[in-house]
């Protein structure tokens, strides 16, 4: 008996071997991930511009957030900004009350970064959203895929930065 077509059940497309990726391979990929970045940015985007924010603002938040105490030229380091583009947001944020600004007691030239009561609040609330967007992600994909998935974005990152990542196997 030969083997026929069947419409109801979809045929399983092969694995792209990596070693051959073909273009549309490649294009795919890209596409996805821009629109998982939109889809990612989008209600946070919502929360940020009731502040008259952008996504600078979100990135300073984060990051301040997630390293207390970090120093400005820090911040420019991982963010990859210019000072002045940088000094516009901060300024906005030091204003608004939702970063302080320390003197290092050790260096006195270093200015010391820090979250707000309100900062950390804004903070909590726009990781909360992206975060379930992650987790219902990682639920739907299984723990293979996810490793898998933390592999390739890890590769896409440059050399120096992926040395802030941890390969937990």
């Amino acid at each position: 008996m030969s083997e026929e077509f069947d419409p109801v059940m979809p045929m399983s497309k092969p694995r792209a071997n990596p070693l051959f990726l073909r273009d549309e391979d490649l294009r795919q990929a890209m596409e996805l991930l821009f629109f998982a970045y939109r889809d990612f940015t989008d209600e946070p985007d919502s929360i940020l511009a009731q502040y008259g924010f952008g996504r600078a603002h979100h990135r300073v938040i984060y990051f301040v957030g997630a390293n207390p105490g970090m120093s400005v030229s820090d911040l420019l380091g991982i963010l990859r900004i210019t000072k002045q583009s940088l000094s516009r947001v901060l300024s906005q944020l030091l204003k608004e009350e939702f970063i302080e600004q320390l003197t290092d007691e050790a260096d006195r030239r270093r200015r010391l970064l820090y979250l707000t009561q309100r900062g950390q609040d804004l903070e909590n609330l726009l990781t909360e959203r992206q975060s379930k967007l992650i987790a219902r992600a990682y639920r739907e994909a299984g723990a293979d895929a996810v490793a898998g998935f933390c592999t390739v974005l890890r590769g896409i990152i440059n050399d120096t930065d992926r040395r802030r990542f941890t390969i937990d196997e």
